[in-house]
């Protein structure tokens, strides 16, 4: 997703890297490459904004102008910067001191809402958690059906009933959590393809009765910035906890990854990397900045192979 952006980036540092001194007028050319290279990868323009100008205040302090390393320094601000926008630390899932721990999947419809349901599901089941998962969208045909098939396929239950209102819905199986010893409530609510009140005055009813531990947003990084004005919006209304970004395996031009966390104020906790149900990773801000700037993921790296390799 990043190439175009990590090809460009790299360019314009790798040459500024090996520099004994550098001057002001310098600064200002990476600079305007910079930029230009985070705003051709659809980054939001404020967003690049600060970002350009935070990276020109510290590459222009005492510190780097008089370093041994000068241009060296200025890929670690750059790098650093890259970090703090996406939002520094992983953030993890909060849970309930006493179960279920109840998880609200909200989005909009073809955001892949409901295939990160199960992807969650997993991570969760493989991280000690008893997960049941609930549709509540009884709207979209075979949308109950499509949970119930990918639950088989992972071979983890989903709640089923033929109550067919939302609220309701969730009531019971909060109910059958509560009498069968599952600790997580995965919901997955209706989406529509673009945000309305109606669909809104539901997911706040859901989440007035839940109280849930999170409301994580599946958002496309392939819609650009549509994803980030439709996170804003939803964070307005059910302040969000938490955002899963699906499809980032894909092809374009990845701005809203790295302008989502700093314009909603909200951590991306999840990526979805592949169309597998095991191809969700937990969001490190640290490791996409290194990949971007073509310094290597060795970590995830390590991690994927130590979960499809023999120990011995």
């Amino acid at each position: 997703m990043f190439e175009n952006l990590s090809a460009r980036l790299q360019k314009t540092l790798r040459d500024f890297k090996g520099e004994g001194r550098i001057s002001e007028a310098h600064v200002q050319e990476v600079m305007r490459e910079i930029r230009m290279a985070l705003l051709e990868a659809d980054v939001n323009f404020k967003v690049v904004r600060d970002f350009v100008a935070q990276v020109k205040d510290k590459a222009l302090g005492e510190d780097v102008l008089k370093s041994l390393t000068p241009g060296q320094q200025v890929v670690k601000i750059v790098r650093d910067e890259l970090v703090r926008l996406l939002g520094d630390e992983p953030e993890s899932l909060s849970f309930a001191k006493v179960p279920p721990s109840t998880m609200m999947m909200v989005g909009l419809q073809g955001s892949g809402k409901t295939t990160s349901t199960g992807k969650l599901a997993a991570w969760l089941a493989k991280n000690g958690k008893q997960p049941l998962m609930l549709s509540v969208d009884v709207y979209r045909p075979a949308a109950i059906k499509q949970l119930e098939v990918i639950g088989k396929a992972l071979g983890l239950p989903v709640f089923e009933s033929g109550e067919m209102d939302p609220l309701e819905r969730t009531r019971l199986a909060l109910t059958h959590c509560r009498n069968t010893g599952y600790d997580v409530l995965l919901v997955d609510t209706a989406g529509r393809l673009h945000i309305d009140e109606d669909l809104m005055r539901e997911l706040e009813r859901i989440r007035a009765f839940l109280n849930p531990c999170e409301i994580l947003l599946v958002s496309d990084a392939m819609t650009g910035q549509d994803a980030v004005n439709s996170a804003s919006e939803f964070n307005r209304r059910m302040e969000l906890t938490g955002i899963i970004m699906t499809k980032m395996d894909g092809d374009a031009r990845g701005g809203a990854a790295l302008s989502i966390r700093s314009v909603t104020g909200t951590p991306i906790k999840f990526v979805g990397t592949g169309e597998k149900y095991q191809a969700l990773e937990v969001f490190h801000p640290g490791r996409l900045a290194g990949r971007i700037l073509g310094m290597g993921d060795v970590l995830t790296l390590i991690e994927k192979a130590e979960e499809v390799a023999d120990e011995e």
